[in-house]
């Protein structure tokens, strides 16, 4: 039995993709290369390790065993690559990172600007994920590194404080509580909004807390980017509900209102959470330590 690290690197993208032609799609091959490829892995195991669906493939028992040891080897090699990448300036650094909306709009680009800046032979697989699915993927080995609210359960996990991050409910300056200074989304519940769009990591959150009130939010339009709801807030087209520093930051240019939202859910801090640090590979070990350093204004103070 052979598997070289292409076979494994394969084999975990289809796993991941749920899908052959995409698992071949991420690992750059063809779908032809990429399915003899696991031919060949079946023919040497002498059992399937994938099985066929109609949305699909999932992983056989003894897929699900190769997909952990894959993992394993693959996380390995990455952090030799990592170690080693000290006394060789041709090799280069992955980290894979997750995280929702707020961290990936507000609060990542300055800290992972600086961050590369100083690190130039790291590089970053960012993906937007909703924190429970960040929480799934970090237990499940997918990524090194999430961002996830330290209102979702992360038990198993070694978490550490990342930004305050509290939301807010936007509205134009005549909003009718525009001089309240907290408001529950149950007094705004029926009103008309301005959204992010529905698979982002933010609006998922919102939805849920709406449904636990029994009520569908109605959204006048979705946009991409904070920016752009206060944007369509100022504009009087509904209210939004945005992070406290993107409200603040609009705020300076835009005619808003904002007021705090009085519920639990909405007064979160973001949390950096890995596996265990002492695992990390070792660009991804720097990466962690960088997130949860002090920002530099709060060390100057």
């Amino acid at each position: 039995m052979r598997f070289d690290l292409t076979d494994l690197r394969l084999f975990l993208h289809v796993v991941e993709a749920g899908s052959l032609t995409a698992g071949a799609g991420r690992s750059h091959m063809t779908l032809a290369s990429a399915s003899q490829r696991v031919r060949g892995m079946e023919d040497a195991l002498g059992t399937p390790l994938l099985t066929r669906h109609a949305q699909g493939v999932r992983p056989t028992e003894a897929g699900r065993t190769l997909l952990h040891h894959a993992r394993v080897v693959l996380q390995q090699m990455e952090r030799l690559r990592g170690e080693l990448g000290e006394y060789g300036q041709g090799l280069k650094g992955h980290v894979r990172f997750m995280c929702g909306t707020s961290a990936l709009t507000e609060h990542l680009p300055e800290v992972l600007s600086r961050f590369l800046a100083e690190h130039p032979r790291i590089s970053v697989d960012l993906e937007e994920r909703a924190s429970p699915d960040t929480v799934e993927a970090l237990r499940s080995g997918l990524c090194d590194i999430g961002i996830v609210s330290d209102a979702i359960e992360s038990d198993g996990l070694e978490c550490h404080p990342f930004r305050r991050d509290d939301l807010v409910l936007v509205m134009p300056r005549g909003h009718a509580l525009a001089s309240r200074r907290r408001v529950h989304l149950a007094e705004v519940v029926d009103s008309e909004f301005v959204g992010l769009p529905a698979d982002s990591a933010l609006q998922q959150l919102i939805t849920v807390h709406a449904r636990a009130l029994a009520k569908h939010l109605a959204y006048r339009v979705r946009v991409r980017n904070f920016e752009a709801v206060c944007r369509m807030v100022e504009y009087g087209i509904g209210v939004g509900i945005v992070p406290q520093t993107a409200a603040e930051r609009c705020a300076r240019s835009m005619k808003i209102a904002r007021a705090s939202l009085a519920d639990p859910w909405a007064e979160r801090t973001l949390m950096a959470c890995v596996r265990s640090s002492e695992d990390l590979p070792l660009n991804a070990r720097r990466m962690l330590e960088y997130l949860v350093a002090p920002p530099p204004e709060a060390t100057q103070k």
